[in-house]
């Protein structure tokens, strides 16, 4: 078991949380249910799934929540370019989110092909 709070990618993707639920409050409120909803379980999903993979007993474990985590990254993605698209967020913010984003994917797949060298 590793500990999760060590990787970079999982204090990256925590970071990211707390800006997320930030952001959603600017959203207009009928979309609390469905775009807010839909990105806040996406968000909170990416260091979940890291955390839940240290805890697994194998590594080949701890890599399939990781391409978990990727895959909520990528779902992440798509969510905050249509919130951009229909102007609940702006394009600096939207920029700077599907950046980090960007980065959180780049990380998990590098961190992924590190441990699958060692197995």
């Amino acid at each position: 078991m590793v500990n999760y709070k060590n990787y970079k990618v999982w204090q990256k993707s925590h970071n990211l949380v707390y800006d997320v639920y930030k952001m959603v409050n600017l959203f207009p409120k009928d979309e609390q249910y469905n775009l807010v909803s839909q990105i806040k379980r996406a968000s909170i999903s990416i260091p979940t799934n890291i955390a839940e993979g240290c805890g697994r007993e194998t590594q080949k474990e701890l890599i399939r929540f990781l391409y978990i985590s990727s895959g909520s990254a990528h779902e992440l993605d798509y969510l905050f370019l249509i919130s951009s698209e229909l102007n609940f967020i702006s394009k600096e913010k939207s920029t700077f989110l599907l950046n980090e984003v960007d980065e959180i994917k780049r990380m998990l797949a590098s961190l992924i092909t590190k441990i699958k060298s060692t197995i």
